[in-house]
């Protein structure tokens, strides 16, 4: 998870900065082509085509479909919103997680596990402060995203008990890069890199790709409810990353709030482990 971590951060960086010059359909499209390239030189290195499989392209389209959905929605707010409030709001993520587990994954719930969410959620509403400011497009988009990556990472979760993850990424970048080229492509106009975006296209393909490639691994050797609330530790990093870059303001709320979620965390941790 640390590696997801960071890869999500810089994938933040780097998505801020293309998007002044593509929308979030073209800033998908390129990341997914940067993907399928390098999948498909791993796999012709490693010699591993023969694992990916065709036996689950109805739940794989299901998880790109939100996944693809959820990204955009990302990518939208992320110019619109302070990092930490994005990061913060994506952060009800673990609760729809936890919540869907049992129905869709036959994990076990409990009442300490409850406890875990609320106080998590507690404390993602201490961080973001929803009231403070007015609720705009930001906001909305950022918040409805975390229903569309909870999905993603239980249908992740479903893929690793009879897929491996060079399959999981291949259909990943394939199906997405199909996703953004026909979405990208509806107004028959599509902006070519520059010389200064083509750099943070780039970066944002690369991680966006170690992020999935991270958190897939994560997700198969671990129950979604312990490897997703650990995901919580991107919110300090990312509010001193939006301090030290873009000067946005990081109060004694954020980390009130991240003391929350790290006894959240704990909590869930000793819960799953008795």
């Amino acid at each position: 998870m640390t590696g997801a971590i960071a890869s999500f951060t810089l994938m933040a960086v780097s998505g801020r900065a293309a998007a002044s010059t593509h929308d979030t359909f073209e800033i998908m499209m390129y990341r997914s082509l940067i993907g399928v390239i390098i999948v498909c030189a791993v796999l012709t290195w490693t010699r591993t085509w023969h694992r990916v499989s065709r036996d689950r392209l109805g739940l794989n389209m299901a998880r790109n479909l939100a996944h693809f959905t959820g990204q955009n929605l990302w990518l939208y707010s992320l110019s619109l919103i302070p990092l930490a409030q994005l990061f913060a709001l994506e952060f009800t993520t673990p609760l729809w997680v936890i919540l869907l587990a049992p129905l869709l994954l036959g994990e076990r719930i409990t009442v300490a596990k409850m406890v875990a969410v609320g106080l998590g959620f507690l404390g993602i509403l201490v961080v973001a402060r929803p009231g403070a400011a007015p609720l705009g497009a930001g906001v909305i988009t950022a918040a409805s995203c975390a229903i569309f990556f909870a999905l993603t990472m239980i249908a992740t979760k479903r893929l690793t008990r009879s897929e491996g993850i060079g399959s999981i990424l291949f259909w990943l970048t394939t199906m997405q890069l199909i996703l953004g080229l026909l979405a990208s492509g509806y107004d028959a106009e599509i902006a070519l890199p520059t010389t200064a975006t083509a750099p943070w296209l780039i970066l944002i393909g690369i991680c966006g790709l170690s992020a999935h490639f991270c958190l897939t691994n994560a997700l198969s050797i671990a129950p979604a409810t312990i490897v997703v609330p650990f995901d919580f530790a991107r919110l300090p990093v990312i509010a001193i990353v939006g301090a030290l870059f873009y000067h946005e303001p990081v109060d004694i709320w954020i980390f009130i709030g991240g003391g929350l979620i790290l006894a959240a965390n704990y909590i869930n941790v000793r819960a799953s482990l008795t």
